[in-house]
């Protein structure tokens, strides 16, 4: 049974430097479209399964209308609902007002993700955003007296020219704001971003991993239950786990990756072809060795690690007998405790080394 769906949301009232998400500058006669094949797709795919979490992504999903909004959740009222537990809905500071904070409560929407990146101008400014403490302070405000008390903030760090003191300043500002939970990233440039066409470069190595270090070390009241994200107890990402419990879940909209029936599959990018109907551009069939190969790479990323029993249900193999761990066990990359493995936590920037060795 597949109880979790993510829907995309390709437009943006303007486009970040580092994104390489699918994403389109908004524009209404494409929305129109765009949702009409968005309602063809959910109708042709969606076998109703009764949803436990939706997650609305993007793009910036904040950066339709009301009206269109109305209509995107006139299309996924068909959705069986009677059991969801989270829908979150992604929003840029500068949407946030009461009309749209008044649908969104209207329509279950009761977790919001809200894409601050940072406070400091110079990353600002890198990044092509716009950020400011005082309005933030007063649109969280407005979504906590509409109910939302649920808010996820995004953080973004190692940008060219950050100093662990204006990280430190970012992290004391972001805190204030008084988040249930704090999804951090360290910039990654990709191609087919507006950053891939400039002379654009990492910063150390070992300043990333003291940045790293320092929002541990700040949040370290937060349960830090996956590398990247922060919450207080109870309000960790239910829709994420989803992901990183190697669950199946649907992928509706351009460029959205799903999991259903052993497939993994990835949809077209091109407006064009997703309008005519041809909505998935790749299938990955996945065979036991496939689906175990996921259950490491996503399940090692929760710091909690992977249930040995529980793995053991799922695929009728023991952990240590598919994979050679013992190295790893000897040399304390990976730790076994209280019937689960994980990565050591003082190695857990280096995940990616320490995945390649099992896989």
């Amino acid at each position: 049974m597949i109880k979790s769906v993510y829907i995309h949301i390709p437009f943006c009232k303007n486009i970040c430097s580092y994104c390489d998400f699918c994403k389109f500058i908004y524009n209404e006669k494409w929305v129109g479209a765009y949702l009409t094949g968005l309602n063809n797709e959910i109708k042709d795919r969606y076998m109703d399964d009764p949803i436990k979490t939706i997650y609305i992504g993007g793009g910036t999903p904040s950066a339709l209308s009301i009206d269109e909004l109305k209509r995107l959740f006139k299309i996924i009222s068909v959705f069986n609902t009677n059991d969801l537990e989270e829908f979150t809905f992604e929003c840029n500071l500068s949407d946030i007002n009461e009309g749209l904070l008044e649908i969104l409560k209207n329509n279950k929407v009761n977790r919001l993700s809200i894409g601050i990146q940072s406070f400091n101008k110079k990353n600002l400014a890198f990044m092509e955003r716009n950020a400011d403490f005082k309005d933030a302070l007063k649109k969280v405000d407005l979504c906590h007296q509409y109910g939302f008390n649920n808010i996820n903030l995004d953080l973004m760090y190692a940008i060219p020219g950050e100093t662990l003191k204006d990280l430190k300043k970012d992290l004391d500002l972001f805190l204030k704001l008084n988040p249930t939970h704090i999804s951090t990233y360290s910039l990654i440039l990709e191609d087919h971003t507006k950053l891939s066409s400039k002379n654009v470069s990492y910063i150390e190595e070992e300043l990333d991993y003291e940045m790293f270090k320092l929002i541990s070390k700040k949040l370290n009241s937060a349960n830090h239950y996956e590398i990247s994200n922060f919450s207080i107890p109870g309000y960790e990402s239910k829709h994420n786990l989803v992901y990183w419990n190697n669950e199946e879940y649907y992928g509706f909209g351009l460029g959205a990756s799903g999991y259903i029936d052993d497939i993994r599959y990835q949809n077209t990018k091109n407006l064009k072809e997703y309008l005519l109907g041809n909505y998935v551009l790749e299938k990955e069939i996945l065979g036991l060795k496939e689906k175990m190969d996921y259950e490491i790479m996503l399940g090692l990323r929760k710091l909690k690690g992977i249930n040995i029993l529980e793995f053991k249900n799922k695929y009728s193999k023991d952990i240590e007998e598919v994979y050679n761990l013992k190295p790893l066990l000897k040399s304390k990359d990976l730790i076994k405790k209280k019937g689960y493995i994980f990565i050591n936590p003082q190695k857990i920037y280096i995940m990616n080394e320490i995945l390649i060795k099992i896989i």
